[in-house]
């Protein structure tokens, strides 16, 4: 059993991740396996996020004052946390899929961007295009006008350069 000070670390320890990550997303994770729990850090790694398993009573004190108070009051059961700095759409993809492959795995609530979500927010987040997505469709429709412009542009000059190259070898052009 862990002694108070260590308990202590643990907190703040905890109160600063939660206050550096704007995206948590609280799970229930009953009936995992050590390699399913293996498998769970190891795609939520890869996508930038952080997986931790959490004491109800330490992850209660570490959120008072913070935006994830109301997400982490009054826990009951096995919880844990995954959480993100970076894009929560993407964390939010891999545990669904985790989630569809492991029905152990549960989705409780989260937490995106200082807004509380529930379950059907998360599995919303979870089908939408990630940010990176979202940046290259906007700077599609943004540089496609650009691009037309310089086509039909070019396409002027293009066709000028055809009437006066047929006009010179039709010897159209006699001064």
């Amino acid at each position: 059993m862990k002694k108070k000070p260590e308990k202590q670390k643990d907190l703040e320890q905890l109160r600063q991740q939660l206050s550096e990550n704007g995206s948590i997303f609280l799970t229930g994770y009953e009936k995992l396996t050590v390699g399913q729990d293996f498998e769970l850090r190891k795609a939520v790694r890869g996508v930038g996020g952080n997986y931790k398993v959490i004491k109800n009573r330490i992850a209660e004190k570490a959120a008072v004052g913070s935006p994830a108070g109301d997400l982490l009051k009054e826990l009951k059961g096995m919880c844990s946390i995954a959480y993100t700095s970076g894009d929560p759409v993407a964390l939010a993809k891999a545990l669904a899929a985790y989630a569809k492959a492991h029905p152990a795995f549960t989705f409780k609530a989260g937490l995106v961007e200082g807004r509380v979500v529930d379950v059907t927010g998360i599995q919303t987040l979870a089908t939408m295009p990630s940010k990176d997505e979202m940046f290259a469709k906007l700077l599609f429709l943004i540089n496609a006008p650009a691009q037309r412009m310089v086509t039909a542009i070019s396409g002027v000059g293009r066709n000028l350069a055809v009437v006066v190259d047929q006009g010179v070898k039709e010897n159209k052009f006699q001064g």
